[in-house]
């Protein structure tokens, strides 16, 4: 999903990306699983003692769980519509949630996908017809990639999280933050993004039109503009 800044963002800085078990190309070898702990164990491997992290949706959730547990590790924080634990989530979410379990649970991982790219992509307020198919195909196949590893371990996937109570944490973050979302997300995510610039001590936020659930994709000029930026005025 970052495939556009891996070209945009190379010429200034050195970069890591890696998939969290039950996506990609990392398959789930025990439960629960661990992304934030997965992660710093990461980079004290790779011996990096400082980054900029920037973290999507669940990825959002688990860089925040990081610049509270181990800030040393966390320079400048980016969250692009970053998700949280026990949110009171939205009639409409809850309604995706449970027609994505309903699918799964009966195999059908193609109408699954689908949930996911009209829930996600597509927004509350575009048809199919207004999404760049690109950016709709080549999330479907991230999408469905990351349901074939997860579906056998469905009803018991669950997460040891690094910092389980990160929503009451959430002034505790001392990196300098951007809180980005996309204008056509859910109005769940732009409470969570309001959220996050008010609790954050060194946060602030910038919306981004044109784009749902995932901005880096969807308008990666006007991301790479807003994020580059914020990086060369946090990091020097």
């Amino acid at each position: 999903m970052w495939e556009p800044q891996w070209t945009s963002f190379a010429t200034r800085y050195r970069l890591l990306r890696c998939d969290f078990a039950g996506f990609g190309r990392t398959p789930i070898d025990r439960l629960p699983v661990t992304p934030a702990q997965d992660v710093v164990n990461l980079l004290d491997e790779l011996d990096i003692s400082s980054a900029g992290v920037v973290g999507a949706s669940m990825g959002g959730r688990v860089a925040l769980e990081l610049a509270v547990a181990r800030p040393d590790l966390v320079q400048t924080l980016v969250l692009e519509d970053a998700g949280l634990p026990g949110v009171n989530w939205s009639e409409a979410v809850r309604a995706y949630g449970a027609a994505e379990d309903k699918a799964v649970a009966r195999g059908d991982l193609e109408a699954a996908t689908e949930i996911n790219l009209r829930m996600w992509v597509d927004g509350p307020r575009r048809a199919v017809a207004d999404v760049d198919p690109e950016v709709r195909a080549a999330v479907g196949e991230m999408q469905r990639q990351a349901l074939e590893l997860q579906a056998p371990y469905w009803e018991r996937l669950d997460e040891d999280p690094l910092v389980p109570d990160i929503a009451e944490r959430l002034g505790e973050v001392q990196a300098p933050t951007l809180v980005l979302v996309g204008e056509e997300d859910v109005e769940d995510m732009h409470a969570l993004a309001e959220r996050f610039a008010t609790e954050i001590p060194r946060a602030r936020l910038a919306r981004i039109p044109g784009a749902a659930h995932m901005p880096n994709l969807e308008q990666p000029g006007a991301f790479d503009k807003l994020v580059l930026e914020f990086l060369a005025d946090a990091l020097g």
